[in-house]
């Protein structure tokens, strides 16, 4: 409850959006603003993706999920000699019980082909193979392979199709959008996007990762309205309250970026967030205003 109430200041703070005064624009230099997408999606969904798995269903995925809880190498050594004699749905279990294994050692290409292979001998089952297949694409984008995430990402849509699973298809429609964002293809990123906000309107991520395009894009009345929306689903959020002063300063307002980035500083201290409001702040003329209350 008291972080809900220290951040609920950062909803209030962000304020209408009001064109920039004509002058000398926005203190805050470009190559201080955030490039990519949100930094926090970085190796991606494959642990929000592995929350949605279901229960083990054979003895061996269950001690390789046991194992993976204790140890990543004993997990990666145990799916290795398992798999030799896996079939079905045993043999996908073990592929993508090897994929998490691997992607806790940041190991993004073994990752990647062990959940193509859990994908692939998942047969006819669309969810599993559309859950797997988003495993890979997100397992490729942490290492460095946007190409080959799309590929993943653009199958795990397909299979997904027909599933009536709105949380399902927008989170690969988002991490879509970040695999174009990545290959600078953001005309791209910007259609995935639009896709993800109408599949699953309640993901305050989806509005998060849409208002940080739009600003990246140059269209900050879009960029206002969406990270409204997303403090209105989450105002707990201290990377939507970055991005809030982000706008916000972009726009001419400095002062509304401040009680932003103060606010996200005061509510989660020691998170990358208020490491990277600090710094913006810093940028910014002027003393910072105290933190919201």
């Amino acid at each position: 409850m008291a972080l809900l109430l220290t951040l609920l200041p950062i909803l209030a703070q962000i304020g209408p959006f009001t064109p920039p005064s004509v002058g000398p624009g926005p203190k805050l230099p470009p190559a201080a603003i955030e490039r990519q997408a949100p930094r926090r999606t970085a190796p991606m969904a494959t642990a929000p993706m592995a929350t949605a798995l279901p229960p083990p269903a054979s003895t061996k995925d269950a001690a390789c999920r046991d194992a993976l809880a204790s140890d990543a190498v004993d997990a990666q050594e145990f799916a290795h000699d398992a798999l030799a004699s896996a079939k079905g749905e045993e043999l996908a279990e073990l592929q993508a019980c090897l994929g998490l294994a691997s992607s806790k050692r940041d190991e993004w290409d073994v990752a990647e082909t062990a959940f193509l292979g859990a994908r692939d001998a998942s047969g006819n089952d669309q969810l599993s193979r559309a859950r797997y297949g988003t495993m890979a694409g997100n397992a490729a984008l942490a290492g460095q392979h946007a190409d080959r995430a799309i590929t993943a990402l653009n199958q795990a849509r397909d299979d997904a199709k027909g599933l009536d699973d709105g949380v399902l298809g927008g989170e690969i429609a988002v991490d879509r959008a970040r695999a174009f964002v990545a290959l600078q293809r953001l005309y791209d990123a910007r259609i995935a996007l639009d896709d993800a906000l109408v599949l699953n309107p309640a993901s305050s991520d989806a509005w998060l990762y849409s208002a940080t395009l739009a600003r990246r894009m140059t269209k900050l009345p879009l960029a206002q309205a969406h990270i409204e929306k997303a403090a209105e689903l989450n105002p707990v959020d201290p990377a939507i309250g970055l991005e809030a002063g982000v706008i916000a300063v972009l726009s001419g307002r400095d002062d509304t970026a401040r009680k932003s980035w103060n606010s996200v500083i005061a509510a989660a201290p020691d998170s990358a967030e208020a490491a990277q409001a600090k710094g913006y702040l810093a940028q910014i003329a002027g003393s910072p205003a105290a933190p919201a209350k």
